[in-house]
């Protein structure tokens, strides 16, 4: 089979593909760029997506300009460095060879050869095997999906403004939001948020204030990940800003009319709704399934594949998976942003050892601690055992966002995007830009929460 070559730079190099462009895959490359290795960079995607602020854009706070930036751009002065867009298709581990297809119908070469091969395919969410929810509770894990997140939101006061009918009109002003992770909080919060404080004075037979936001998770409490106290917090602040927070239920089932909610030892409740946002679980992306196939590697229930204490695959030292689709035999990391970043930077590190015939420790994550914000000077964090809530938790939350965003330019405009919605209480992306219908099937992404 052909297969393409890295069109520029020493041919004799040491050539390493990674997969994802995601944090993982973002930071993997990066810290490849002045070493003396050839790097091909392959995603679906021509951006890397900054996916912890997607629920801003599905509520109009940001713009999806804001917070993704283009591959070729973050590597345009490093020319040992090729983006390539493009579909991974599967594995020649024999050979060497990430097999790839074109995306959307555009060209791409049929594989690409390496020495080292990176895999950083991230995660996508699971509807717990109701993949048929799917098209009717979007999730925010994607650019395009928080479009569409956007749109709905947005049509459903457009409908509720023009509907006559009380019960129909209720409908379309209930949103339930499932899974009360960092995710679903925030959702939950800036939907509340988004009703209570910037379109109230915007209607006029309808008054958004009198929304009804759920946020349902099956588990006795929201941000299971924080300690008690601070999803004591949470839940409080939710509640102070309109959010009905259900505890101990679970939705059982999902149409274009409602959600089923059961559990909390009743019947199950039926909930008119046009609106509901999944934010519930996740599962590995399917390039973690293939690699296990291929190595004998164990898969665990949420579809990640076991790795060796050097991100290694068994049997193949020179493939590395990372983020969201691996865990250690005994450990199952976070699924957020540092995770994935720290593994990046550590394989990147272990090329690098390799390159020059040195040893590399075995991969040490540093947990740096949880962020969630509610709203409006709203958050929760714990930092080392360091509780904070409130509005030194949201400005910690900032800093740290803004920190972490790709390209000044993304920063820049995101401060000051924030700064003076803060002030006016404003959303300048409020677009309709697509009817809400179905949602198209969701790939597996490099994203992750911070």
């Amino acid at each position: 089979m052909p297969s393409s070559r890295i069109p520029e730079g020493n041919a004799e190099a040491h050539r390493v593909v990674v997969v994802g462009g995601g944090f993982g895959g973002l930071q993997a490359t990066h810290k490849l760029r002045r070493a003396p290795v050839e790097v091909t960079l392959v995603d679906r995607r021509n951006f890397h997506l900054f996916q912890p602020l997607t629920y801003q854009v599905a509520t109009g706070a940001l713009s999806p300009g804001e917070i993704a930036y283009p591959l070729r751009s973050i590597f345009k002065r490093h020319r040992n460095i090729h983006v390539l867009l493009a579909e991974v298709s599967g594995f020649d581990l024999d050979a060497r060879r990430v097999l790839l297809s074109g995306v959307d119908g555009l060209p791409a070469p049929p594989s690409v050869e390496y020495d080292t091969l990176i895999v950083a395919g991230g995660s996508r969410y699971s509807y717990f095997g109701h993949d048929e929810w799917r098209a009717t509770a979007a999730e925010v894990k994607s650019l395009e999906s928080a479009l569409v997140v956007r749109s709905r939101l947005l049509s459903a006061f457009e409908a509720a403004e023009a509907e006559r009918d009380l019960e129909e009109r209720r409908a379309w002003l209930t949103f339930v939001v499932v899974g009360a992770g960092p995710t679903g909080v925030e959702m939950a919060g800036q939907i509340a948020e988004l009703a209570r404080d910037t379109l109230h004075k915007e209607y006029r037979a309808v008054d958004p204030r009198t929304a009804r936001i759920l946020l349902v998770e099956a588990a006795d409490r929201v941000l299971t990940t924080f300690p008690p106290s601070l999803s004591a917090r949470a839940a409080r602040s939710l509640e102070r800003v309109g959010v009905t927070v259900l505890t101990g239920r679970m939705v059982v089932g999902i149409d274009e009319d409602g959600v089923t909610i059961g559990g909390d030892g009743g019947e199950p409740e039926r909930i008119a709704t046009r609106n509901v946002v999944w934010a519930a679980g996740v599962t590995a992306s399917g390039l973690a399934a293939q690699l296990a196939e291929l190595t004998g590697a164990e898969l665990d229930r949420a579809g990640r594949i076991t790795v060796e204490p050097d991100l290694t695959l068994p049997g193949h030292r020179e493939v590395f998976a990372l983020g969201d689709m691996v865990r250690l035999r005994e450990t199952v990391f976070p699924g957020v942003a540092p995770v994935a970043m720290q593994q990046g930077r550590y394989a990147a590190e272990v090329v690098r050892d390799r390159v020059r015939s040195k040893g590399t420790r075995p991969f040490r994550y540093r947990d740096k601690g949880n962020l969630a914000t509610i709203g409006r000077a709203a958050a929760v964090a714990d930092i080392h055992g360091l509780k904070l809530s409130g509005f030194i938790a949201w400005a910690t939350w900032l800093v740290v966002h803004l920190w972490y965003l790709v390209g000044f330019q993304n920063r820049l405009l995101v401060i000051v995007r924030w700064s003076f919605s803060f002030i006016t209480h404003g959303r300048g992306s409020r677009l309709i830009t697509n009817l809400p219908g179905r949602v198209r099937e969701p790939q597996d992404l490099a994203g992750r929460r911070t």
